[in-house]
């Protein structure tokens, strides 16, 4: 059975996001800027007609589902939550390293949090939701998670081994799975309310997701 086109989109800016802290389940809202993020990812996804629309639940995602105009079809999805930075929450990548030099999220070592490998099941769960959607689906949530979801959508494990990680974006779209998915240039950030396509084969998407790791905060 062919699997349905995902679009991915990132929650548009909010303060903590615009100082790189760590956004996991603290409920930050959108800025000026954010909101207007996703009016203009709104303007990219005229046209589409999703037979799917799920959403994080906390208000930053589920707002800019609303402002890019697919809020009345909006399912929340509690396993869309950002990662759960425990310990770590509210600070930045930098202010982190200086206790633990060279500190990613994506090492497993994060005091009070959720590992990769539990982001990942997260991530598996709302893939065989979507796989069951007889149309294109648009999934709004959070840097970290969407991360993931991409890597697990084409077999990479969650914490990207053997990958290098995700340039920050605020939309990207995921291919079919029945064959790689479709890509945009190793480095190139995708700019807010921006649709994208990923790599046309599997070793480009992997070092697109390679480029991804080197991301900070959500």
């Amino acid at each position: 059975m062919a699997h349905p086109e995902i679009l991915l989109a990132r929650h548009g800016e909010t303060e903590w996001s615009r100082d790189l802290r760590h956004t996991g389940h603290t409920d930050v809202p959108l800025t000026d800027t954010g909101r207007g993020q996703a009016h203009a990812l709104g303007r990219r996804f005229s046209g589409l007609h999703p037979a799917l629309v799920l959403t994080s639940p906390l208000s930053r995602a589920a707002e800019t589902c609303r402002l890019a105009g697919l809020g009345d079809q909006a399912v929340a999805e509690p396993d869309l939550v950002e990662w759960d930075y425990g310990d770590y929450e509210g600070r930045t990548t930098e202010e982190i390293r200086r206790d633990v030099p060279d500190w990613t999220a994506w090492d497993g070592t994060t005091p009070g949090g959720e590992t990769p490998e539990q982001v990942g099941a997260r991530a598996d769960r709302v893939i065989a939701r979507l796989a069951e959607a007889d149309g294109p689906c648009a999934v709004f949530a959070h840097g970290h998670v969407l991360r993931v979801l991409g890597a697990r959508w084409v077999g990479l494990p969650a914490d990207l081994r053997g990958a290098a990680r995700p340039v920050d974006g605020h939309a990207q779209r995921a291919g079919p799975r029945t064959r790689a998915p479709g890509a945009h240039a190793v480095e190139r950030r995708v700019a807010p309310g921006r649709l994208t396509s990923p790599p046309r084969d599997l070793r480009a998407y992997s070092v697109w997701v390679k480029a991804l790791r080197r991301g900070g905060a959500t």
